[in-house]
């Protein structure tokens, strides 16, 4: 099948089954963020080591991301998707099953690498099936599928570690691989794809920084956005006496709002012919956000809670539009690794900021940490490519002068 004989509303509910993939794997990556706080009173784990559980499955997910690319461009999206999703939910059903930091943190981390095939298949299967015109808007509504099982998370297993242990919370993640494996088996197709020729097959890096580049400015700019992700919440229950649950909830609407603004910058870039410019624009909010979030935080005032709606919501919107820009990119022979290589770099860095955080909450307080954030951000400004971006097929773009290189 191709665009041509694929109708619009299988094409649709690819995406939906997709966006289920991507979400169940979020849930699995990041849900265990919010067992912080019952395995730091309850559990007696200092923060750096309860966020060194917290980051187990981003471990694991960072080991295998490059390898599910290359099974994806090899073999397809399906056959990752379906092996993926069923190995994640078994291996969060084996952590459920025994109890222990070491036995959770173990299973964990295949867990996540199991999950990594969501991150490494399902954009594949949007860039693959939506026009370049509507690819930005297909992808915004899919990377929505990141928040959205993180605010899933955060109003289920937030409550269930709280109530009822680790244990129950753990089995929140199979649930959501289950069904999104039965949505998968049932709608999705792998998309078509251009005879192999030297020009398609040839290496998108070899010669050209640009991709390198996108890869950077979004390990920076995940650096804020795990930070809020990871510490939001035992930040409000900490510093700001609320229960789990009403924390949970904020957590869960600010990533409604996430995914609503991904939603919104993935059809700007549509609009606007360009990926790389409203990238840019990301960056500066997140500056702004995150130094109002800290200086809010340091001052005692109520409106830092809103803050953290609106830091979570500016940190999450680069995402589709670089994961976009890779793909495009990259071509469809190379798309499974660079998206790969692309996770990687994001989850290595992801995967340092629990621990390292932790520590500097510790010793300076949430509010020094939200702050400092901000220079990532701030860093990853000038590395936006935006000169080098070449325009999207069909579109007319009009540039004013851009200061970056």
């Amino acid at each position: 099948m191709d665009l041509a004989t694929v109708g619009t509303a299988r094409r649709w509910a690819m995406l939906a089954a997709s966006t289920a993939a991507q979400a169940s794997g979020a849930v699995a990556l990041h849900g265990p963020a919010f067992l912080i706080p019952v395995l730091h009173r309850r559990g007696g784990l200092s923060l750096p080591a309860a966020g060194l559980v917290a980051a187990a499955p981003t471990i694991g997910v960072m080991l295998s991301l490059v390898a599910w690319g290359l099974l994806v461009d090899r073999r397809g999206e399906r056959l990752a998707l379906l092996s993926g999703l069923a190995a994640a939910g078994a291996c969060s059903v084996a952590a459920a099953w025994g109890s222990g930091v070491g036995w959770w943190a173990a299973w964990l981390v295949l867990a996540g690498a199991a999950a990594g095939a969501a991150n490494a298949a399902s954009g594949r299967v949007v860039v693959g099936w939506f026009p370049v015109q509507r690819r930005g808007l297909a992808m915004g509504i899919r990377q929505m599928a990141q928040p959205l099982g993180v605010g899933i998370a955060a109003v289920t297993m937030a409550p269930l570690a709280d109530a009822h242990g680790v244990r129950a919370a753990l089995l929140v993640p199979a649930a959501a691989a289950l069904l999104a494996l039965v949505a998968v088996a049932v709608v999705v197709l792998d998309p078509p794809r251009p005879a192999r020729t030297v020009e398609h097959t040839a290496s998108p890096y070899r010669g050209d920084r640009t991709l390198a580049r996108v890869h950077g400015v979004s390990m920076l700019l995940v650096v804020p956005q795990f930070l809020v992700w990871t510490f939001g919440l035992a930040w409000l229950v900490d510093d700001r006496g609320w229960s789990a649950g009403s924390a949970g909830v904020l957590v869960a609407v600010t990533q409604v709002a996430g995914a609503l603004g991904r939603i919104a910058a993935g059809a700007w870039s549509d609009r606007v012919g360009s990926r790389m410019r409203p990238l840019r624009w990301v960056a500066v909010s997140v500056v702004v956000a995150m130094l109002a979030l800290g200086a809010t935080a340091a001052a005692g005032w109520a409106v830092a809670a809103f803050l953290l709606l609106v830091a979570s919501t500016v940190t999450v919107a680069d995402n589709g539009l670089a994961f976009t820009a890779v793909a495009e990119r990259a071509g469809p022979f190379w798309s499974g690794r660079a998206l790969g290589i692309q996770n990687t770099g994001q989850f290595l860095a992801a995967s340092l900021v629990p621990p390292l955080a932790g520590a500097l909450v510790e010793q300076l307080g949430y509010a020094a940490a939200f702050a400092g954030a901000a220079a990532f951000a701030a860093v990853a400004l000038p590395l936006v490519p935006v000169r080098s971006e070449a325009p999207l097929p069909g579109t007319r773009v009009s540039r004013a002068p851009a200061p970056s290189r």
